[in-house]
């Protein structure tokens, strides 16, 4: 890792002597290291001098303004809490690199601003150093003294322990989750402040406390920070609110005097001077928009539209670019949910048959036009996929839960779902009933029901996007060939995230984003203690004690090779309790485009980065 030189002014050498210094801790004397960025597993990639990340435009002219589509609605600004939905928290609003989120103390790891070229790596922001000891049992953030909020008041150590304390109390749920491998916080001077970890070698939780946003102390003393607001709060970033109608559209300004911009960091990015987000609640009128010239960028999630939507002459002249633009993330995990709070989604049999009349070859087919690749997996497009039969050291992480295991984990590839393609489910309707059977059902009648108390099954599917439709009504005419009466429900993204944040649904659908090293948020998909956290990501209701074992194994894995073994013998284990119906997933972004917004040419890996595009003047 390449030491920070804080003395710009000073050979070198000499800096170098300077930052490192012997520690007394533990009766043992340690070597403290203070370096300008951290890296969960390797080296950094950039130096301390280096002058701009390799995949932005450092020339690229800042002005002009530009419209994007924000889809759903918002009725809050406040994106820290389990109440209200703020513009942040709509779906896909996080590609576009420009919200309403304060500063962090590192950035790169986190999801406000991921880094392009490197994975679980994060370079000083506010912070322009962290200093920690060989054993990693703390660490020390010195602060910029030049980092300030937009109103010229002073990024204080003060500010980010009140930003943990107010985080973990009053915060949305999972900053519980994510902050839970600190065990104090506290200032040591005006710009520098000591974070203590529960465990040592805590790599992943100096990361993660690096991540946090850093609340203006000041400005949220006097407010409830509880509850919803429309009042544009105080931040720190490169953009802040200028206007908001609620509910339609939010405006970011530029700020020209902004703190970091002169940062290696943020060279090349944060161009445009005015960007507006426009809510739509429907795909089809949003891209109505976009063809005419009201919207700058419309990121595609239709393959029917990508194949048939853009015959229209903006594309034929020209004026409009379509690409697909390939990246390295790992896909996120698409699938139907099956709240297993509730019966007889509590029963893997159940919900087992319900998977197997799931006919994705059918649908790619002829809804998707073969653009996707079934997903098999809880994190696909990644080496952490289980393969094969469980052997070597995965094996030896599953035998202490053989008991509680099915047999076929262990001797048998893991479960897929294919079919020919044709329609027909004759194979999967055996296959079906057969399970029902074990799960304590029967066809009765031309109805599915259970044979203790011969009540029918019904089950309803609630869902936000209006184009799912044509997916799931031929999968419900499948259910209702196995005697099953299930409804599908098109929700407002108000009642959808109400019902989600309540666990009040039987089956939805949703998107869980996976990381390059998946860690705390393994705790929030799948261990039992989120299971009943509100507002929480545990849809599924999982709470399996191998399934907590492998999650608390995964989180604390010190290598690269330990946690994709435990990931594999993860995914091995949740696909055979068949918590949800997988779907499917894509290896590239799919944008059009109205010149003259134009994108650097070297293209990063791991994310889009429309933060660093711009206007051609």
């Amino acid at each position: 890792m390449k030491v920070y030189n804080p003395h710009r002014t000073l050979p070198r050498a000499l800096s170098i002597l300077c930052l490192i210094f012997i520690s007394a801790l533990s009766g043992a004397a340690q070597t403290v290291a203070t370096s300008h960025g951290f890296s969960l597993w390797g080296d950094l990639k950039y130096p301390a001098d280096f002058q701009h990340l390799e995949y932005v435009n450092p020339n690229a002219p800042k002005g002009g303004s530009i419209k994007l589509l924000g889809f759903g609605t918002f009725d809050s600004l406040n994106p820290y809490t389990l109440k209200g939905t703020s513009p942040f928290n709509t779906p896909g609003f996080y590609l576009y690199g420009i919200n309403e989120l304060n500063e962090t103390l590192l950035t790169g790891s986190g999801e406000r601003s991921p880094s392009g070229d490197e994975i679980e790596t994060a370079y000083g922001l506010i912070a322009e150093s962290v200093s920690y000891p060989e054993d990693l049992s703390w660490a020390v953030f010195a602060l910029r003294p030049e980092a300030q909020f937009h109103d010229k008041h002073p990024i204080e150590a003060s500010d980010v322990v009140f930003s943990y304390n107010t985080l973990l109390a009053k915060g949305h749920p999972r900053f519980k989750q994510l902050l839970e491998g600190i065990e104090s916080v506290e200032a040591l001077e005006s710009k520098k402040v000591k974070v203590r970890f529960k465990r040592p070698n805590s790599r992943k939780d100096l990361l993660r406390f690096g991540e946090m946003p850093i609340l203006p102390e000041h400005y949220w003393k006097t407010k409830d920070f509880e509850r919803t607001t429309l009042e544009p709060p105080l931040l720190s970033g490169p953009y802040k609110i200028a206007s908001v109608e609620p509910g339609q559209n939010i405006v970011y300004q530029r700020v020209n005097d902004y703190w970091g911009k002169d940062l290696p960091i943020n060279q090349g990015r944060y161009n445009f001077d005015k960007v507006t987000v426009e809510f739509y609640r429907d795909q089809t009128v949003a891209f109505e928009a976009f063809k005419a010239g009201n919207l700058d960028i419309f990121l595609e999630y239709s393959s029917k539209n990508w194949a048939t939507g853009y015959d229209f002459p903006a594309v034929d002249e020209g004026k409009v670019v379509k690409v697909e633009i390939p990246h390295k993330i790992p896909a996120g995990v698409q699938g139907l949910f099956f709240n297993t709070r509730r019966p007889p989604l509590d029963n893997v049999d159940f919900r087992h048959a319900l998977a197997v009349l799931f006919d994705f070859q059918w649908a790619n087919k002829n809804l998707f036009y073969d653009a996707y690749t079934r997903t098999e997996s809880y994190f696909p497009n990644s080496d952490y996929q289980a393969r094969g039969v469980p052997d070597g050291k995965e094996l030896k992480l599953l035998e202490p839960f053989r008991k509680i295991l099915p047999p076929e984990l262990f001797s048998l590839n893991p479960p897929t779902f294919d079919t020919d393609g044709s329609g027909n489910i004759r194979p999967q309707l055996k296959q079906a009933f057969q399970l029902f059977k074990q799960a304590g059902f029967e066809l009765k009648n031309g109805r599915m029901v259970d044979t203790s108390s011969s009540q029918p099954v019904e089950l309803e599917i609630i869902y936000i996007q209006k184009g799912l439709e044509r997916v799931f009504l031929p999968y419900v005419q499948n259910l209702k060939k196995a005697g099953l009466e299930v409804s599908i429900r098109l929700l407002d993204s108000a009642q959808f995230k109400t019902r989600l944040d309540t666990y009040d649904f039987d089956i939805t659908t949703f998107v869980l984003p996976q990381s390059f090293v998946p860690a705390q948020e393994l705790k929030e998909y799948f261990h039992s203690s989120s299971a009943g956290m509100a507002g929480g990501r545990n849809y599924a209701g999982i709470s399996h004690p191998a399934i907590d074992s492998l999650v608390e194994k995964a989180i604390q894995a010190g290598s690269q090779n330990e946690l994709t073994v435990t990931l594999r013998a993860l995914d091995r284990v949740l696909l055979w309790q068949h918590y949800i119906v997988p779907n499917w997933h894509l290896g590239s972004f799919r944008a059009a485009y109205w010149k003259p917004l134009q994108k650097p040419g070297n293209q990063p890996n791991y994310t889009l980065g429309f933060e660093n595009w711009w206007l051609e003047k």
